[in-house]
């Protein structure tokens, strides 16, 4: 009998290995995982923007764009862009995905100074620029005057802040310059890394802004031509865009999870 119930045993560990027995959750975890894909993208974002390299530490990478109706698939908009990225490549960010690499991922994690842009999945935010205001902008648009700073120290109060220095206790050694000699920042639009719950050190100061030519990598930023940029700029709406930024790789194991085209 002992025989009979260790084989009775074996039986139901084989089923439950195959199948899932009754009182587990099997159906549960796949329902979870479904519902993370419907919900890491909202359903009324119907802007999607790709920037997607051919390995982790290439900055050379193609952006594309995408429209929906809320809810509904992603179809393309227009032709790829290539663009550039942090002259290191991409390290896990800080955004709508989590924090750093989501489970089961690997790669770098982003840090300040690291040359690397964050890659993950993130919101888009403000648009700064030299001119008053930009004809065919509709994302919030704010003049970039000399005296605003996007703050890069970690020690600072106000860090991975834009803040102005007509009205800001300077607390920092180090900080970018929005309104600056050249022409990177004539238009630069925020991308929201490490914006809410920021931690020191974790990188700052994300922007797509003007590149300085294809063969010349950023500090940590997403640049393209100024043409290009313009158009772009145009075409995005307010509180519709999430940009998701990763090498091929990860792109490839988490477009089914993820929902992406």
């Amino acid at each position: 009998m002992r025989n009979g119930v260790r084989y009775c045993w074996v039986l139901l560990l084989v089923a439950c290995g195959l199948g899932g027995c009754r009182g587990e959750t099997p159906a549960t975890t796949v329902s979870k995982s479904a519902a993370d894909a419907n919900t890491l993208i909202h359903p009324n974002k119907t802007q999607l923007v790709t920037v997607v390299t051919d390995d982790w530490d290439r900055f050379q990478a193609t952006l594309g764009r995408y429209e929906r109706s809320p809810g509904q698939v992603w179809k393309p908009v227009g032709a790829p862009i290539d663009v550039v990225l942090g002259r290191e490549g991409y390290g896990w960010g800080r955004g709508i995905h989590g924090n750093g690499a989501p489970a089961g991922r690997r790669g770098p994690i982003k840090r300040e100074g690291d040359g690397r842009s964050p890659a993950g999945v993130f919101d888009m935010g403000t648009a700064y620029g030299y001119d008053r205001a930009r004809e065919g902008v509709s994302l919030p648009y704010v003049q970039a005057t000399p005296e605003l700073r996007c703050v890069d120290d970690p020690k600072s109060r106000h860090y991975n802040r834009i803040v102005s220095t007509a009205d800001t206790a300077i607390d920092w050694q180090s900080a970018e310059y929005m309104r600056r000699q050249d022409e990177l920042y004539a238009i630069a639009i925020v991308v929201e890394h490490n914006t809410e719950q920021t931690e020191p050190g974790a990188g700052s100061c994300i922007f797509i802004h003007v590149w300085r030519g294809p063969d010349s990598g950023m500090t940590g930023c997403t640049a393209m031509p100024m043409d290009t940029l313009e158009t772009f700029a145009s075409w995005l709406q307010p509180n519709a865009a999430v940009l998701v930024a990763l090498p091929r790789s990860e792109y490839d194991a988490l477009q089914r999870p993820w929902g992406l085209p």
